[in-house]
């Protein structure tokens, strides 16, 4: 996966709006990954290096 560091400090959760951070899924292909919410449960995909940041494409951890 790979963000630009810029942006990752700028977009935020769109539901609680906290920060996000990169997580690596072992054995994704190559531009995907997620983003975890550092305040809600939320875990937002990324598919082709694109952050898809829709709270219905989000899944709940815990």
């Amino acid at each position: 996966m790979n963000i630009d560091a810029t942006l990752l400090r700028i977009i935020v959760c769109p539901e609680c709006h906290a920060r996000l951070e990169q997580v690596e899924v072992a054995g994704a292909p190559e531009g995907t990954g997620e983003l975890a919410c550092t305040g809600c449960t939320l875990v937002y995909p990324v598919r082709d290096d694109i952050p898809v940041l829709l709270v219905d494409e989000a899944r709940r951890t815990g």
